[in-house]
């Protein structure tokens, strides 16, 4: 099973590290630990869950259960926390007792009755399968004849798999189950229409439009007396259905990309060929092959393998690495492959492991915050109060006018006589103040501002997997914009990662074409041949009777190799069984080299073969092989003539490896089998067979790519194993180093030079480098800490388990999809899907669209809170009236919070947002440029619509209607203009800083359909439903006063535009100030 719990081993695995006090390592989070305000979280990646708790409960909330909805569940994580401890206690005691009973004496006696074979398909059960797997029981598989018994039993053939086809697969399904668990099912629309009532402004107007309602039909009779409060209920109600609507669609896209990020790919062994099936695919009696970094996909049995070492942490808690062998072969699901490579075979699926109990107990997402929702809530929070405040002067000074008998009604008489005006009719009139007061609260509280940042990821998520992206972690997807530097691999992300060997020096000189042995000795084909076979991860599939292609599987780099070993004949399968395989030195990252030793047949030589880094390999050289077949001396000259080989291969961007073997004598291979397990291969005293130059093309449009992250204030650093020349040179093909003049140190550099240095040198140094070659995945960990330090947001690509570390560490990390190891997937926060450097270049992209889409929105709400408050309040307190009523505010809401998230949020990235520079983390959400749109849309609003308010009647040549009528009238030109002028704002939202709002508008097709829905909505509302909303129909003279009113928005914004802002952030400007009211408040 995929793992899909957020960070359930980051405790204890010893690929998620945080604080590497060894490598230099500092807490980044301990000054945001310490910042003032609770709402201060640059980074929540790595976020404490006090930190987390205190601006929950710093917020201003109306309905928790939907605020919160997209954020970490903190009661769930402890629930979750709580299962993990069981299950993982259950499993730490099977340990116990197996190694309890590892660690007694072996007494000779009768082991326990063995199982009575099923009556199915199968000589075994899946009970059976079950009791084995579960209890680390080694005597019942022995009783069962070993891992041969037992594959028979499974009708397996350990060598081939199973057969693989649709009723071999669909008959193990039905004996043993699928590799999937029963997920808790996601929350039904009904859910999203309760959570969406829970809104407590909501709830009182529920309350008010049943009085209301109650009191008019008393008083006014049913067919009349129901408008008001069956209006107001109306309203409350197609605002929950819009909200619990677009609630339930979020829900459904992050669903659907759940399900993506648990479909892990695995190759397993069928019908005699390596296959890619999805782990849901996998089955019982499945061959399936691990090597590091794999996640074991299932409960199994191990067949053979060399040096596997597993993290079992993910199960037990522990960090510990546990070896199998044949001694120890039982593994379990859901654990990662630490070291070495094998095969297993599969004893149990999905819910009938330890970890499919696991993930069938918690499988549902608890949610995750990201900085900028934490941010919305701290804005949210401050405006709420602000309008509670205004909502609260209201609610006073209406209740003061009206019960003092300063309230009119239109026609100059008092609402409110005192012992003459009903009990009825004062409680309505108070009821009608308090709907007010409350519509005040709904539209100045911004409920769905934090929200609306979900909706934006939840779009911009959909869009990166079109680009080849996959985001595991939300908060990733913002971080992104804010990545001042980019911290890439070469291989396969600015390699195609499609390798061929282009040269070769074999017996001592260069040979043409690389595979023309017809000058070589038959003992030096040999050698290579028997080197390249068995030293490999990678495995070579022919076709019976020659029908159909050679098929070659394995890393790139393995594939190259072995294809060049075909060309020299090589008979893959044959040359494997002519020797036995004593011990495996695994390719290690750190040393850049792997090795194996070979006992050879019928007699007691051991050839080890090394396959490495060619200048390494080269070093441990005293002799090489002739072309003859002769052993001769490696003597200065010869060393002379390799280096300057391996120099000359490097500067034509070619990977150089060299293949190398010793001989050894038997007597000095430990004899013991656990003694084995742990002998170092000798690896000095080596005799070259050959360097092979491995060419892989630069991608297509890599170089542009570099250059639009270089023109948008990225910088891109390449972090490589390869040789430093072969770095160097594809760093001038692909753009990052400009020409030779930059290829010096420290812009170029060896891993080991930078690892040398002191902490103060290499933050001093980290800056300035472009390229580090030979570097090991400790020095990347290195270097991302560097620049961190100095105040750089680091995004980091990596593929090996070792890169998990720099991974977890990074403020981004991107595995690779293709080439990456599940354990560095899951240290990631996004998952590149096709290994192009251009789709990293995409996701900056999509991180400044996702917060330049947050500041559209936060402008052009602000803008309607603003204007809409300072309308009504002045209204309210100058003439005991308010123009835009309940309903009409209620409309105002949802074209802002829903309606408005939805259009803006959506806008897809553009060229532009890679022509700035990258946001920075603590860069205020409201910048200059909008203080400076809001303020002129709301004082123009403002001022306009309060012209109207006080002057209308005579601006309008109303004075001969009837006073109701024309108040009516008046007030009706009032919201229609109000709502027109944030349909044409919308516009304006969309381009803060630029002068054509208008540019790719018709692309945005969602943003097109929201503003004709909400146009041709407001024509039906004032000309059909004006009985709801206390409205009259407006002549064709007063659609056109309001459009004309709406459109100078538009020319109003170009103008504004060319008003020039303060650089310094507003906040900056005023903090002397905050700074001395604080002095004086702590001196009172």
């Amino acid at each position: 099973m995929a793992n899909t719990t957020r960070g359930s081993s980051s405790s204890s695995s010893p690929y998620h590290r945080r604080v590497d006090m060894e490598t230099g390592g500092v807490d980044y989070f301990e000054e945001d630990e310490n910042s003032s305000s609770p709402f201060d979280i640059p980074n929540t990646k790595n976020a404490s869950l006090e930190r987390l708790k205190r601006w929950r409960q710093a917020a201003l909330v109306l309905n928790a259960s939907r605020r919160f909805r997209y954020t970490l569940d903190l009661k769930k994580e402890e629930e979750k926390e709580q299962i993990r401890r069981k299950i993982r206690a259950h499993a730490q005691v099977i340990r116990a007792a197996f190694l309890f009973r590892e660690a007694g004496e072996r007494v000779n006696v009768v082991g326990p009755p063995l199982p009575s074979p099923s009556s199915g398909v199968y000589a075994i059960g899946q009970e059976q399968l079950n009791s084995m797997s579960r209890d680390h029981n080694f005597s019942v598989l022995q009783q069962y004849g070993g891992i041969r018994g037992l594959s028979d039993l499974l009708k397996t053939n350990l060598e081939k798999g199973i057969n693989g086809d649709d009723d071999d697969l669909l008959s193990r399904k039905n004996a043993f189950g699928s590799n999937t668990y029963p997920r808790k099912k996601g929350r039904s629309f009904w859910m999203f229409l309760w959570e969406a009532w829970q809104d407590l402004t909501l709830i009182i107007l529920m309350v008010a439009a049943a009085a209301s309602l109650a009191l008019g039909i008393k008083t006014e009779g049913i067919k009349q007396g129901w408008y008001d409060g069956g209006s107001i209920a109306f309203a409350v109600i197609l605002v929950i259905i819009v909200t619990a609507v677009s609630d339930y669609r979020q829900s459904l896209q992050f669903q659907n990309l759940n399900e993506e990020k648990r479909n892990i790919h695995m190759e397993v062994i069928r019908g005699g060929r390596r296959v890619e099936v999805s782990i849901f695919d996998i089955v019982v009696g499945d061959v399936v092959p691990l090597k590091i970094g794999d996640q074991v996909p299932a409960d199994g049995v191990l067949i053979a393998g060399h040096s596997l070492a597993i993290d079992e942490s993910s199960m037990t808690g522990e960090s510990k690495i546990v070896h199998k062998d044949q001694k120890a072969p039982f593994l379990m699901s859901g654990c990662k492959v630490a070291d070495g490579y094998g095969t297993m075979l599969v004893t149990g699926v999905g819910i009938n492991t330890e970890w499919g109990l696991l993930m069938a107990s918690i499988s549902e997402d608890t949610g995750e915050e990201t900085p900028l929702q934490v941010r919305l809530n701290g804005v949210a929070t401050f405006i709420g109060i602000v309008g509670l405040a205004v909502a609260f002067s209201v609610l006073i000074v209406l209740l003061a006018r009206y019960f003092t008998g300063h309230s009119k009604n239109p026609d100059g008489s008092v609402q409110f006589i005192k012992g003459k005006t009903s009990l009825s009719q004062a409680v309505d009139g108070a009821v009608q103040i308090i709907t007010v007061a409350v519509t005040i609260v709904v539209v100045a509280v911004p409920e769905g501002l934090p929200l609306a940042v979900t909706l934006t990821l939840a779009y911009s998520m959909r869009k990166m997997m079109l680009d080849k992206a996959l985001v595991r972690r939300l908060s990733a997807c913002e971080t992104m914009g804010s990545a001042t530097t980019i911290c890439s691999d070469k291989t396969g992300t600015l390699t195609l990662n499609q390798m061929t060997v282009v040269e070769a020096y074999v017996g001592g000189k260069k040979i043409a074409p690389p595979d023309g042995t017809g000058q070589l000795h038959d003992s030096v084909t040999s050698l290579l041949i028997e080197g390249v076979a068995h030293n490999t991860t990678g495995s070579v599939f022919i076709p019976e009777e020659g029908c159909g292609e050679i098929e070659v599987t394995g890393s790139p780099t393995e594939k190259a190799i072995l294809n060049w070993g075909l060309k020299l004949g090589m008979r893959f399968n044959d040359e494997r069984s002519k020797s036995e395989v004593l011990q495996v030195f695994p390719f290690n990252s750190e040393k850049k080299r792997g090795g194996i030793a070979l006992q050879m047949p019928d007699s007691e030589v051991v050839h080890i073969h090394w396959k490495g880094a060619a200048e390494l390999v080269l070093a441990s050289c005293t002799r090489y092989l002739g072309a003859d077949g002769n052993l001769r001396r490696m003597d200065d000259d010869k060393v002379y003539f390799f280096k300057k080989a391996i120099e000359d291969m490097a500067a034509g961007s070619l990977r150089c490896v060299a293949i190398a073997y010793r001989p050894y004598e038997m007597d000095k291979v430990p004899k013991d089998e656990e003694q084995r397990t742990q002998w170092n291969l000798p690896e000095d005293d080596l005799v070259l067979l050959a360097i092979i130059g491995i060419k892989d093309p630069c991608r297509p449009g890599v170089k542009d790519a570099v250059q639009l992250c270089t023109n948008a204030g990225v910088k891109v650093r390449m972090v490589t194993g390869d040789n430093l020349q072969t770095a160097r040179a594809i760093a001038l093909e692909c753009g990052i180093l400009a020409s030779d003049a930059d290829a010096t140190e420290p812009n170029l550099i060896e891993g080991r030079v930078f690892r040398a240095k002191s902490e103060k040198e290499r933050e001093e140094v980290a800056g300035l480098i472009s390229v580090m070659g030979r570097s090991s995945p400790n020095d990347k960990l290195l270097l991302v800490q560097a620049l961190r330090k100095k105040g750089h947001v680091v995004a980091v690509t990596g593929d090996g388990t070792n890169d998990a570390p720099a991974l977890h560490e990074a403020d981004i990390g991107l595995a690779m999809g293709i080439a990456g190891t599940e354990v560095a997937k899951e240290s990631s926060d996004i998952i590149i899907l096709d290994d192009n450097f251009a789709s990293v270049v995409k996701v900056v992209r999509w991180g400044r669209s996702v917060y330049a889409n947050i500041q559209k929105f936060i402008q052009f709400q602000l803008t309607v809170n603003v204007a809409a408050l300072v309308i009504n309040v002045v209204a309210a307190v100058s003439t005991g009236d308010v123009p835009l009523n309940a309903v009409q505010l209620l409309w105002v809401n949802l074209i802002m919070d829903t309606l408005g998230a939805l259009a803006l949020a959506t806008e897809p990235p553009t060229d532009h947002l890679m022509e700035r520079s990258p946001v920075g983390r603590r860069e205020p959400l409201i910048t200059n440029i909008m203080w400076r749109n809001l303020i002129i849309q709301a004082l123009y609003q403002v001022a306009v619509l309060l012209v109207l308010n006080f002057c209308g009647i005579k601006l309008l040549h109303l004075q001969s209607d009837n006073v109701n009528h024309a108040n009516k009238v008046k007030n009706t030109l009032i919201f229609n203009a109000f709502v027109l002028c944030q349909i044409f704002n919308e516009f304006n939202a969309r381009k803060p800083d630029e002068y054509n709002i208008f540019s790719g508008v018709t692309k945005n097709h969602l943003f097109m359909l929201i503003v004709g829905v909400t146009l041709v909505l407001q024509v039906i509302i004032i000309e059909f439903l004006g009985n709801f909303t206390k409205t009259v129909r407006l002549s064709w003279k007063l659609w056109l006063v309001s459009i004309a009113i709406a459109f100078v928005s538009w020319p109003l914004a170009l103008v504004g535009k060319l008003i020039p802002v303060p650089e310094t952030p507003l906040s900056e400007l005023l903090s002397p100030c905050t700074r001395l009211v604080r002095s004086r408040r702590t001196s009172n």
